[in-house]
């Protein structure tokens, strides 16, 4: 009955902080499960946070599937042959993954499936139109984490019940953990708060939220470094919010600093 409520409401049309969850959840013919994000709008970055998160503003998005985990290392060596991560396992999300890399991935994986793919690889240029898979904006990526929710976590403000959502530092074991283990979010997403670190498609810049065009923002036409989005298994309870930013060279990751929390998820048009 749940599901067939969620269903009528996004043939209406539903703005994302009067869903209830998403209204379908599909798997796809590569074996991996995706979620229906509803069109909507909803206010993006926190005007208390840090500068990079300000202004707060509305941004109004179309639906789109996302991979209901991060990507897991079982399927990204399927796809691709390779297996770069630092802490093994077919369960666990697949790290030490360049921007590159991840766009690489959702290429194959297109093909796979029929779909064209999105990104031509010489210069990381997506292809917004083709059907094919792609990394998430950044604003598609916060709308999915907030799910319908205005607080700083997507379960509250306090970050007293983040162990119960996420792999963050005073729980983690200093490692990231197999995908789907705490609780996930109103949209049946998981790990959006914790584990990895999830690559988005935009460039980054610190000032891009004065300047964000209200539909669909794709991020700055250039840059240098790409957008990460998400807490991860090293990091605190305050860079674990849903506005929090991240960004690093597409090309190069840290090892010192970061090379081991960095994963990704995609998505792709409905």
């Amino acid at each position: 009955m749940r599901r067939t409520i969620l269903a009528t409401m996004t043939v209406l049309g539903c703005v994302a902080a009067t869903c209830a969850g998403p209204a379908k959840e599909i798997t796809t013919k590569t074996g991996v499960e995706m979620v229906l994000v509803p069109a909507g709008s909803f206010e993006m970055g926190d005007k208390k946070g840090k500068k990079d998160e300000q202004p707060a503003h509305s941004v109004t998005l179309s639906a789109f599937y996302m991979d209901k985990y991060e990507v897991v290392q079982k399927d990204f060596e399927k796809m691709t042959g390779m297996n770069p991560s630092k802490f093994g396992g077919d369960g666990q999300p697949v790290e030490q993954i360049r921007w590159f890399e991840a766009i690489e991935y959702c290429n194959e994986r297109s093909r796979r499936e029929g779909l064209e793919p999105c990104y031509d690889l010489e210069t990381g240029a997506c292809n917004f139109e083709a059907n094919g898979y792609r990394l998430p904006t950044e604003a598609e990526w916060e709308y999915a984490c907030r799910a319908g929710t205005k607080t700083r976590y997507f379960f509250g403000d306090s970050p007293g019940k983040l162990k119960f959502y996420a792999w963050y530092k005073k729980n983690s074991g200093k490692r990231a953990h197999p995908v789907g283990k705490r609780k996930p979010n109103d949209w049946g997403l998981y790990d959006m708060a914790g584990n990895l670190r999830e690559w988005c498609n935009d460039w980054y810049a610190a000032d891009y939220y004065a300047q964000s065009p209200k539909q669909d923002p794709r991020g700055p036409a250039e840059g240098t470094k790409r957008v990460l989005r998400g807490g991860c298994w090293a990091t605190r309870e305050d860079t674990c919010t849903s506005a929090v930013r991240f960004a690093d060279a597409p090309e190069l990751a840290d090892v010192c600093l970061g090379y081991d929390v960095y994963g990704f998820r995609c998505v792709r048009r409905p």
